[in-house]
């Protein structure tokens, strides 16, 4: 009797660890789904490239404010402007993912997984796009708030939908959208538009173009393959080269002329200067190895695409240190 017991108890005890067993099994899996679920729409909104809009945004908030910004105005803003980039990165991915299922670079994206449905993705985008305009229109003003709207209608409506596809001059024209954060910084603090965030909403504007032609000059067969006119497509590369050099002296001289418009200390020219010189060097290297006979990876496009963004970010980092120096 007591061994039958005993074997019972047994069994019992074994039965419900593997009801605990396959509940944990369960509950993993569930977070994984999540996760997974999470990680996607977050991809969506490609935070890699909304770095780079904050670099520009939060500096200016500095200059404009001659100092140090009110951290909450800081918070809210750069929340506020994720939101609107993830919204029109996520309707971007929506128009281009039969684009993108061609490209061997961003064939591993959501929408040519078919890991978000294109109904769900769209949604997503509006909501981000809602709660990004209450949040800079409440938190900060509607005037920041309509001109990341601009922006974002801008990016879908303009590059995405009628230039990406069209035009060669697609990066020249459709960069505009990426010009608006010094701009939406600086309202943010001030409340109104002035000459300093022009200059460098100028200055993001001109370095646009190297930055992504040397991007695809490195994909140039991808992006040939998923029929967007690149200029690296439909130049050959030494033409190309002579553009990413003349943009690139075009830049490093338009960030020179915020220095007698704000005007700045001496940090803030010393930088655009020694970070600006390695960029046209670089661009004079690449130009000297398109003519060299050169092509795609050999040309080694990255190192000045790599630079571009280290380049950025040490003249917006310059433009936020300059007004704390005496």
């Amino acid at each position: 009797m007591t061994h039958n017991t005993s074997r019972t108890l047994r069994a019992s005890e074994s039965l419900s660890a593997d009801r605990r067993e396959g509940r944990s099994a369960r509950s993993r899996m569930q977070r994984s789904t999540a996760r997974a679920r999470f990680d996607a729409y977050l991809a969506l909104t490609k935070p890699r490239v909304i770095e780079l809009l904050l670099v520009a945004t939060l500096p200016v908030m500095f200059l404009a404010s001659g100092g140090v910004p009110d951290w909450r105005l800081a918070l809210v803003t750069l929340i506020g402007g994720f939101l609107e980039a993830g919204s029109a990165n996520t309707f971007n991915c929506v128009i281009d993912a039969d684009i993108d299922q061609k490209m061997r670079r961003t064939r591993r994206r959501p929408m040519p997984r078919h890991v978000v449905a294109p109904r769900n993705a769209v949604v997503f985008g509006v909501l981000l796009g809602l709660v990004g305009t209450l949040l800079l229109g409440l938190g900060a003003n509607w005037l920041s708030a309509g001109l990341a709207v601009g922006a974002n209608l801008f990016y879908i409506l303009v590059y995405s939908l009628v230039l990406k596809r069209r035009t060669w001059q697609n990066t020249i024209w459709g960069g505009i959208a990426g010009c608006f954060p010094p701009l939406i910084g600086w309202t943010a603090v001030t409340g109104r538009v002035s000459w300093e965030p022009l200059v460098l909403f100028a200055l993001v504007f001109f370095w646009t173009p190297p930055h992504t032609w040397a991007l695809g000059l490195r994909y140039r067969e991808d992006y040939a393959a998923g029929g967007v006119p690149m200029l690296p497509v439909v130049r050959d590369a030494v033409p190309v080269c002579v553009q990413i050099l003349v943009y690139t002296v075009v830049t490093v001289a338009t960030s020179l002329v915020l220095w007698p418009v704000a005007p700045m200390n001496w940090l803030y020219p010393a930088v655009c200067l020694v970070a600006g010189a390695v960029f046209i060097a670089e661009a004079v290297q690449l130009l000297r190895r398109a003519r060299a006979g050169l092509r795609d990876a050999q040309l080694k496009p990255m190192r000045l695409f790599h630079w571009s963004n280290t380049y950025l970010s040490l003249v917006f980092l310059a433009v936020a240190i300059d007004p704390l120096l005496p």
